[in-house]
């Protein structure tokens, strides 16, 4: 379910210190529940998916033509990426998450920024944007629960980004982020200790 903006921005959440020109392009509540200490099994429902290969054949199709474009107009060189074109935030960090989350890993076109108990990053840089997407383990005392917050950051590199932005919103709203959350719902239940 998509949130507004404040769902994210109102909460203490570290990333606000590491990426404050970042802007928020887009807040969704993940169809996940569980206890405090499971916030590892959200990130292993979004990046331990088969997404897009899992997705429906629309979706694939759009997933591909991005990278074929980029591939094209050279939107995804590495001279466009990470530590070319943009610093990896990673350089950022404070010393008490440089030294709690030494791992640096790939995760398809993402690299991970910082993990804690509560709060993942990861991030990915093209010519037309710096993106990060930052996951949110939230508690809610009504329902004796924690839910997840999926937020997507972005800074675009200028008109061309901002340009980009708003062409695949659409598509990232209608088809995009529904099949994302219909799938990370099919993996978060299969993954749950009640299903075994």
């Amino acid at each position: 379910m998509g949130l507004p903006k404040s769902a994210y921005t109102s909460r203490p959440w570290r990333m606000h210190e590491i990426a404050p020109e970042f802007t928020v392009e887009d807040v969704w509540e993940l169809p996940t529940r569980g206890g405090p200490e499971e916030f590892p099994r959200v990130v292993d429902a979004i990046f331990g998916s088969r997404f897009p290969e899992g997705a429906p054949a629309l979706v694939r199709f759009l997933w591909a033509a991005r990278w074929k474009l980029g591939e094209w107009f050279g939107l995804d060189d590495e001279d466009g990426g990470l530590d070319a074109r943009v610093q990896s935030l990673r350089k950022r960090l404070p010393d008490d998450l440089r030294s709690a989350d030494a791992a640096y890993a790939e995760l398809g076109p993402f690299s991970r920024i910082f993990q804690t108990d509560a709060e993942f990053a990861a991030e990915l840089a093209n010519r037309t944007v710096h993106t990060v997407m930052h996951l949110g383990w939230v508690p809610d005392p009504q329902r004796g629960v924690h839910y997840a917050l999926m937020t997507v950051l972005v800074r675009p590199n200028g008109r061309l980004g901002a340009g980009y932005l708003a062409a695949i919103k659409p598509l990232r709203h209608l088809f995009v982020y529904p099949a994302l959350l219909r799938q990370i719902e099919q993996q978060w239940a299969a993954a749950s200790p009640t299903a075994h």
